[in-house]
């Protein structure tokens, strides 16, 4: 059973320095959360490493960046990557009989999606050549990676590998459905994680968004044992989520986005780092706050439960840092539209009767149901239409001013860590930027 574990204090500030180094293990894409805890590296001076997942050619094939790609990923880190494709998963890994589970899935239509049966021994052999594939790849990883560390140097893992969804077009339908069906086209959470389908993506979010992490681990075992013998200190530091404490009717409830079906991954991610950290491996997942971010537009009405976050900054900043991201937030509403209606809005479907029982932390994660998902879906399009651009919203805004915080609270613990997992909620995000 998980323990909740809510920071509550500030932690001291890292004693990272200019040839201490960055280890990125997943690439960079877009604005995120690694995007924090990079900026912070960059501002110490810390030497930053990076890593790809490689690209696909038209024939499936898995390759490293070429020349123009590799550069670009370069640019974009700031610093070196290591360009073996770190891809994860298995669901285009062919099993003895030359079938990948994509393959298995070709011309399944979306109507049949509960009648299809998978062959789970063929699935199986495809999740051991995956899990094999990516060992090897990890290795040749390493083996490159020690060579660029310096002797002495302290050295920052960050996991930020997550996802798998299936890449079968059957899915993006039937997901679509799960996480913004209303009426005749809501799609029971429940009904899709039991069926094959459903527990084809458990298997995958497994492995790509935590058993990485345990694969990591192992496969830099060297890398840090000639660290420590040189007198470094490493620690890994993951990404998790697992609900978060917000702002609800002026005090700092724990609540949660759902159906949230990456959130039994996610808490195999937590196991990973406790198993670590009982080895004496100092392996912490820092579940984080909801942010919009490049992979998060599948989960309408995620952000919801950030919209919060500017009040909480009020509460625990409440100087010129509150007054710019509020007047950011302003800039970006609509003629008409105010901030207090928007937070308004936000703390009225939080607080609700219906969004009570989603609160259960113990039987977390939870399934849609079709009133919950009327709720949410429809408090968010009207949230998101205060925007007077949809393509700049209020919630990229507030999603800055999160990872932000959330880079540095990541970056200082990382530095001496206390605890296997941590919940980084509103209130510690908050002071951590209040601190400068």
């Amino acid at each position: 059973m998980t323990i909740y574990n809510p920071m509550r204090e500030l932690p001291a500030s890292a004693g990272y320095k200019k040839g201490d180094v960055l280890v990125l293990c997943g690439e960079l894409f877009g604005r995120g959360y690694a995007n924090g805890i990079v900026e912070e590296a960059r501002a110490k001076g810390m030497t930053i490493i990076g890593a790809t997942v490689g690209r696909r050619d038209a024939d499936g094939t898995l390759r490293a960046l070429n020349g123009e790609e590799l550069a670009a990923a370069e640019e974009f880190l700031g610093g070196r990557i290591i360009n073996v494709p770190l891809e994860a998963g298995f669901d285009m890994e062919p099993a003895a009989d030359g079938r990948s589970p994509l393959d298995q899935l070709k011309g399944v239509k979306a109507d049949d999606w509960d009648k299809v049966r998978l062959d789970w021994d063929g699935i199986e052999q495809s999740r051991s050549r995956g899990v094999a594939r990516f060992s090897a790849a990890l290795g040749a990883f390493a083996a490159e990676l020690a060579q660029l560390i310096p002797p002495g140097a302290n050295v920052l893992f960050v996991h930020t590998m997550a996802g798998g969804i299936p890449r079968a077009r059957i899915f993006m339908p039937l997901l679509n459905r799960v996480f913004k069906g209303q009426g005749e086209r809501f799609l029971s959470s429940e009904a899709f994680w039991n069926s094959d389908l459903g527990q084809l993506c458990r298997i995958s979010f497994d492995e790509v968004t935590a058993d990485t992490l345990s694969h990591l681990i192992d496969a830099t075992e060297e890398v840090r044992e000639r660290i420590a013998a040189a007198g470094g200190r490493v620690s890994y530091a993951a990404y998790g989520y697992h609900g978060t404490e917000v702002l609800i009717d002026g005090v700092y409830t724990w609540q949660s986005y759902t159906p949230y079906l990456q959130g039994w991954a996610k808490m195999r991610l937590e196991e990973a780092a406790t198993a670590a950290w009982e080895r004496g491996i100092k392996a912490t997942v820092y579940n984080s706050p909801e942010i919009q971010t490049n992979s998060s537009g599948l989960f309408l009405g995620v952000e919801i439960s950030l919209y919060p976050f500017l009040t909480a900054l009020e509460r625990e900043e409440g100087g010129a840092l509150f007054r710019q991201v509020a007047q950011e937030c302003r800039s970006l509403l609509k003629e008409g539209a105010s901030l207090d209606a928007l937070l308004s809005g936000a703390n009225d479907y939080l607080a609700s009767p219906l969004m009570v029982q989603f609160r259960d932390f113990d039987g977390w994660p939870l399934h849609n149901t079709p009133e919950q998902a009327e709720q949410m879906l429809s408090c968010a399009t009207e949230l998101l239409g205060l925007n007077a651009n949809p393509k700049e919203i209020v919630c990229a805004a507030l999603s800055r001013a999160v990872f932000t915080g959330v880079g540095r609270l990541m970056f200082d613990s990382s530095w001496q860590p206390a605890a296997p997992v941590f919940w980084l909620n509103h209130d510690i995000v908050a002071k951590r930027l209040a601190a400068g």
